[in-house]
């Protein structure tokens, strides 16, 4: 049995109020996987009070190719503390679910460098920042593959910031020699300009990705013949510290000009099935990975697109797709999973972690994993996406989820939360304080005054709540 990547999907019901969402989807993820599956990547497409629909990214055949058993995605460490030392924040923007703003060719890279302003270092992945030649990722930035926040968050990893890292570049075996001399040309024109150190691998057999849509419209795939590039990882082990991937990802024809045409309204088809392989391959090897897609022919690689949406120019003028993610991964962190490695000073963990951003309605294990650390959550609803989840259901504690309309707003969340001062403070009407009456022989009694008719009629969190005393 060879290795395969691919979706599954399934519905999750009777959700318990006395356990945490957690626990009670991992149950029913491992229920419905094939037998000796893994699941690799998970979200919550679609959700209700009462049920979940979910998509997973499923690895099989990994126990028959006799390699080691992977760490479960939903293993828990819950963090005993918050290190208040620094203001750090996660930035996240899903990979394949067509985020109006980071669903493209790297348009959410202004956001992080404006966030990045109002916190000591942002955690963020490939798609934030990933623009084929360009990457301008702020220089307080920690680069990692979306599984490795994912395991962030849940407290099972932690992030050693390395001046530089030996960056291997497996390149695929493209029956084009065109497409392998652009690819090398890249590399060694960073390692020219920025002094990168790489080694160039060409793989043959390559691996097979092939991309299509998912049932929710979230962008998805397969991934086939693994095991070549994870006997290449294999025999190089020790003399490399981060991997970048530029292979050929198998979509019908039309799907290239379609794209430049639709003017952001077709979602984007490459990045699921990526961020599938980089999942398998951190969550496999413990080792920074990142992916760019390579042309099918040179028919492709000429087509004139014309003018094209600002979000997507940086792909419809690059050769190779390549160069953001070499500079992503030349500084990436190391990953850290050894606990006692994890305590150690200088090692990023979940206790540094003060803030997640994401966009309205995506919800995956990051916001479970911040649901149960307590860790502050701001949902940006400007950011449009197929995701169809109303965050406010979850039960958060109070002040622990925010909603702001836009990423110019959830800067102005992320200041006050640093400040340390209620973020309803900042925000007119303020509420009158919550008194509670508290008494042996009767039942507690709130009061509060009532709000004016003038003051209803703005917009409030829901999730704020007043000063209390008693």
């Amino acid at each position: 049995m060879t290795m395969l990547v691919q979706e599954e999907r399934f519905e999750f019901r009777d959700v318990r109020s006395d356990e945490g969402l957690l626990p009670q989807l991992q149950r029913a993820c491992e229920q419905h996987l094939p037998d000796g599956a893994v699941a690799v990547r998970f979200v919550v497409t679609e959700s209700t009070a009462s049920s979940y629909q979910c998509e997973c990214g499923v690895l099989s055949g990994l126990a028959e190719s006799g390699r080691p058993p992977i760490r479960s995605i939903f293993e828990f460490r819950p963090r005993l503390t918050e290190n208040a030392a620094q203001f750090n924040i996660v930035f996240l923007i899903p990979t394949g679910v067509g985020a109006e703003i980071g669903g493209h060719a790297g348009d959410a890279a202004p956001v992080a460098r404006m966030l990045a302003e109002v916190c000591d270092t942002v955690v963020l992945h490939p798609n934030v920042v990933n623009a084929s030649d360009l990457n301008e990722m702020p220089s307080n930035a920690l680069y990692v593959e979306g599984s490795v926040i994912t395991r962030l968050m849940m407290g099972t990893v932690g992030l050693s910031p390395v001046r530089s890292n030996r960056v291997l570049v497996v390149i695929d075996a493209h029956p084009d020699e065109l497409f392998v001399n652009a690819t090398v040309n890249t590399v060694s024109g960073a390692r020219a300009a920025y002094g990168l150190s790489a080694e160039v691998v060409c793989l043959d057999p390559p691996v097979e990705l092939r991309a299509h849509y998912a049932p929710s419209g979230r962008a998805a795939g397969s991934v086939e013949q693994l095991e070549g590039l994870c006997q290449v990882l294999e025999e190089r082990s020790g003399k490399y510290d981060a991997v970048a991937l530029s292979s050929v990802i198998d979509v019908p024809p039309d799907f290239h000009q379609g794209y430049f045409d639709a003017a952001g309204l077709m979602l984007n088809p490459w990045g699921g099935v990526e961020a599938m392989l980089t999942h398998t391959l951190s969550s496999m090897y413990n080792i920074p990975t990142a992916h760019s897609p390579m042309f099918e022919s040179r028919e492709i690689a000429n087509m004139d697109p014309g003018i094209v949406d600002p979000r997507m120019a940086a792909e419809a003028v690059s050769e190779t797709f390549i160069q953001c993610t070499l500079k992503g991964l030349r500084q990436s962190p190391r990953i850290v999973t050894d606990p006692q490695a994890m305590s150690r000073p200088g090692v990023f963990t979940i206790e540094d972690v003060s803030c997640l951003v994401v966009p309205d309605g995506c919800l995956g294990l990051p916001t479970l994993a911040a649901l149960e650390q307590g860790i502050s959550v701001i949902a940006v609803r400007e950011n449009r996406n197929v995701m169809n989840n109303d965050l406010a259901l979850l039960p958060w504690s109070p002040g622990q989820f925010h909603v702001a309309e836009n990423y110019w707003e959830a800067a102005g969340v992320l200041a006050a939360l640093k400040a340390g001062i209620a973020v309803d403070s900042v925000r007119r009407p303020l509420r009158y304080t919550v008194v509670e009456t508290h008494s042996e022989t009767a039942a507690d009694v709130r009061d509060e005054r009532p709000l004016r008719s003038e003051e209803s009629s703005l917009r409030l969190d829901p999730s704020h709540v007043g000063e209390r005393c008693s």
